[in-house]
């Protein structure tokens, strides 16, 4: 049996987690969709295009995994202490959840830069398909967020 302190530790390393490794995932992703579309922008300057600005947009949707990662974590911060495991488990896998998310959303935004950024088309179908891919981000805080409350309480109950 561990202590009170230690379970509250355990509590506060789950939340941070969560949103440690959604804010990995956010930067990972937005950093992959930036350097597309900085190689867009150049393509475009060198073909004598004007350098399309939706390309920014593209660039930062992987960035809302981080808010959800911060959502998460206040849930999280919320626990009983003595349901520390739980809150661990939602910490680490909520958090690889939503940053693996973002890692891909960022891959596929890098795509649509690519796309748009040679031929101008195309944008609101990447936005949606972009939305397909963040909605994983927007269940697994959801889902994990349901499971924390039933469990909190559970625990009132007994």
């Amino acid at each position: 049996m561990i202590d009170a302190t230690t379970a509250k530790a355990l509590v506060g390393f789950g939340a941070i987690t969560a949103f440690g490794l959604s804010a990995v995932g956010s930067a990972i992703g937005c950093g992959m969709a930036a350097a597309s579309a900085i190689g867009s922008w150049k393509r475009c300057y060198v073909q004598g295009k004007p350098a399309p600005f939706q390309l920014t947009i593209f660039s930062g949707v992987a960035m809302t995994q981080t808010i959800y990662g911060l959502i998460l974590m206040l849930q999280v911060l919320n626990m009983n202490a003595a349901l520390w495991p739980a809150a661990l488990a939602v910490g680490i896998l909520g958090g690889l959840g939503i940053g693996i998310s973002a890692i891909y959303q960022g891959r596929a935004a890098a795509g649509a830069c690519d796309s748009f950024g040679e031929t101008g088309q195309g944008f609101a179908n990447s936005l949606i398909a972009l939305g397909v891919v963040e909605t994983i981000a927007i269940f697994t805080m959801v889902f994990a967020m349901m499971f924390l409350n039933n469990l909190n309480a559970s625990l009132a109950t007994l």
